[in-house]
């Protein structure tokens, strides 16, 4: 029975036509700790035909990476008699915490626009999830607001060309993450594209954790989120305080 199953397994292979991806990432784990400014992550890999061997037939490659997602609410400002006051709001389900897109050319030279839309193929088409009835323009509105906003934190990104391949095997791409990166689990997700078609794709992980005093102190706020708030409000005015003393010295 055994044979069997491997005899099959090997005709299943030798039918498989498309490539098969295998990713890699320079850091598995990226330590968070004080004086961190940022790191750069090398995402490479190899297309590969079931064989083992080069795939050897032109395609691209994007490459997306997504950290942790979260609720989130916004709202709009308007000023009123002079004075700037909560307007309209949206809430998003899903808003990933970090996006960047990497690729070996344009988007719309690779799929069209649906599939860019399923796959998330840019800032344009990350997947958001709004809750609650709001009229369609205005979701638009309140989206790119959000974009502009991350991007303007370099938290969303994209590099339509920062993908090389090398001889139709191996590919590479560098994303930076940032300082202010939320801490958590990061999905790597690495496309093979030919003729409009994602023929092949592939996932990896990357763990940004706080180390040290810092996640000591996240960990304390979190399991002791009142002590920790009382803690944080008494040091305030213990500060301010001591300030004012000071000051009344000089």
């Amino acid at each position: 029975m055994r044979a069997l199953l491997l005899i099959l397994f090997a005709f299943a292979l030798m039918g498989q036509r498309d490539p098969i991806l295998v990713p890699e990432v320079s850091q598995h784990d990226v330590e968070v700790r004080q004086g961190f400014t940022g790191t750069e992550l090398l995402l490479f890999g190899a297309v590969l035909d079931p064989r083992g061997r080069a795939a050897g037939s032109d395609y691209d490659i994007v490459v997306v990476l997504k950290g942790p997602s979260r609720p989130v609410r916004l709202r709009e400002k308007e000023r009123f008699i002079g004075v700037w006051i909560n307007a309209a709001s949206s809430d998003f389900r899903s808003v990933p915490s970090f996006f960047a897109v990497a690729s070996s050319r344009p988007i719309p030279q690779i799929v069209d626009e649906k599939t860019a839309a399923i796959y998330e193929f840019g800032t344009d088409y990350i997947q958001l999830s709004p809750s609650g009835a709001i009229d369609p323009e205005e979701r638009a509105r309140f989206k790119d607001g959000l974009v502009d906003l991350k991007t303007r934190e370099q938290l969303y990104n994209q590099d339509f060309g920062g993908v090389q391949i090398s001889e139709q095997v191996l590919y590479q791409a560098r994303i930076t993450l940032p300082s202010n990166v939320t801490t958590g689990t990061y999905t790597a997700e690495t496309f093979a594209v030919r003729g409009g078609r994602v023929i092949a794709s592939a996932m990896t992980e990357v763990e940004v954790q706080k180390v040290g005093f810092e996640r000591k102190v996240e960990e304390y706020s979190q399991d002791l989120a009142l002590v920790y708030g009382l803690l944080a409000v008494f040091l305030s005015v213990g500060m301010g305080w001591l300030a004012g003393r000071l000051f009344a010295l000089i």
